[in-house]
């Protein structure tokens, strides 16, 4: 059900955390560094949830395929456009004996061939050839295929669920908040600016650090602390939560007073020329009109917004902004280890004014990349010393505190309608 707690509406207490139907009290850590819990979440989270592999503009025609790697559940994902534009995903797992078909982690091509004896793959899965296949026995070909793996797509995004025969459908999965962000218009969503880094943290440390503005104010002075805070604001409150089954949203505060100071030369430079006016954007708002249009799109419609945090449970961010949307995806390599993928999409530049925004933008980007993912160990070695047992959550953390919640959910849940309910 969607619980839409607009700020006008909060309790006196300007809680967002109650309203919204949480607990207030101390969370756990031992989610974060136990690896018996991690070996749960494999198998009753990820392999039972619905994962984003990518877009559909990674497909573009018939024939291409992406590769990912889903260390969480030791899955390699082929994802392929057949010939009749269909999007299939297999197991990257040859039949004869077992071994990886694709090496390369994207391409187009009608048919695979693994390169340990040359068993040959058509691009929609089927066995096409065994090489001196006389001197097998019986094999039926039309058994021995690539190993499918249920497919959907929503929106755009391509999604898979690891499950033999998946308990929901993607469309019961997302459900209101698949409603909820239905018609955005993905601007530029054939260009990302890709940025990926392996990290020694639980995969929740960091998908928390890009949960919350909070920490803004201190970890973020020097690039876009006076972006989402201000003198009216200076701890970066969000304006509204919303919790839609096992996913969530957040809208952040924006400064639309926010000027950059006046030593910063190159900043303001870029600024002269952008109609959204600050460091969170690399475009002009017409550029982006449609995609600002929609209603899941700064929902409380304020002058004062930066960002909007849509979280898919369990390890992907579709976050909206001033210049479009951006991707964030957590992908655990083991309980204290996360591989990061952010991906920002934006249009290519037609002149020098765009393109100096867009590599202006870009290195903030990278900064602010930078200031987050350092922080992350030290985050992780805090709660691997078991000096704390339970962490001290406030009312603008509360991503963090419905996620623990869902992820300890579907962990004790038997089947993923429990998880669901």
């Amino acid at each position: 059900m969607n619980q839409h707690v607009p700020m006008a509406s909060r309790s006196s207490n300007n809680s967002l955390t109650e309203a919204n139907g949480l607990s207030t009290g101390p969370v756990p850590m031992e989610p974060y560094r136990s690896p018996a819990f991690y070996a749960l979440e494999q198998e009753r989270v990820f392999r039972r949830s619905w994962l984003m592999m990518g877009r559909v503009e990674e497909l573009p025609k018939p024939g291409s395929y992406i590769v990912k790697e889903v260390e969480v559940c030791n899955a390699s994902v082929l994802v392929t456009r057949a010939k009749d534009g269909a999007i299939r995903a297999f197991h990257n797992v040859c039949s004869h004996r077992g071994n990886q078909v694709v090496l390369d982690d994207h391409g187009t091509a009608s048919r695979f061939v693994c390169r340990y004896h040359n068993w040959t793959y058509a691009n929609d899965g089927n066995l096409l050839g065994i090489p001196d296949e006389s001197q097998f026995f019986s094999v039926d070909k039309k058994k021995c295929g690539l190993t499918p793996i249920a497919a959907e797509v929503w929106e755009g995004f391509v999604f898979i669920n690891l499950s033999p025969v998946p308990e929901v459908s993607l469309t019961e999965f997302l459900g209101d908040f698949g409603e909820y962000l239905a018609g955005l218009k993905y601007t530029a969503a054939e260009h990302p600016v890709v940025f990926v880094a392996e990290l020694d943290c639980n995969w929740k440390v960091v998908s928390d650090a890009f949960s919350e503005s909070y920490h803004i104010p201190a970890i973020h002075p020097q690039t876009i602390g006076d972006t989402f805070a201000s003198k009216s604001n200076p701890f970066a409150h969000l304006l509204d939560a919303k919790i839609f089954g096992p996913h969530r949203v957040n809208s952040m505060f924006g400064n639309s007073q926010y000027e950059a100071k006046p030593n910063s030369l190159v900043e303001r430079l870029g600024q002269a020329a952008m109609a959204t006016g600050n460091a969170i954007s690399a475009v002009s708002a017409d550029t982006v009109s449609e995609f600002l249009s929609h209603p899941a799109v700064n929902p409380t419609g304020s002058a004062d917004w930066s960002m909007d945090v849509n979280h898919v449970f369990p390890n992907t961010h579709i976050d909206s902004g001033q210049g479009g949307f951006f991707v964030h995806q957590y992908w655990p390599l083991s309980y204290n280890r996360t591989r990061h993928e952010a991906r920002f999409y934006i249009s290519p530049p037609t002149n020098v004014v765009e393109r100096f925004r867009v590599e202006q933008y870009i290195a903030r980007v990278c900064e602010v990349l930078l200031e987050d993912l350092t922080n992350v160990a030290r985050t992780q070695k805090g709660l691997e010393s078991r000096a704390k047992d339970f962490m001290q959550l406030q009312d603008n953390e509360i991503l963090l505190r419905h996620g623990i919640d869902m992820v300890e959910k579907w962990v004790a849940a038997e089947t993923v309608r429990e998880a669901m309910a």
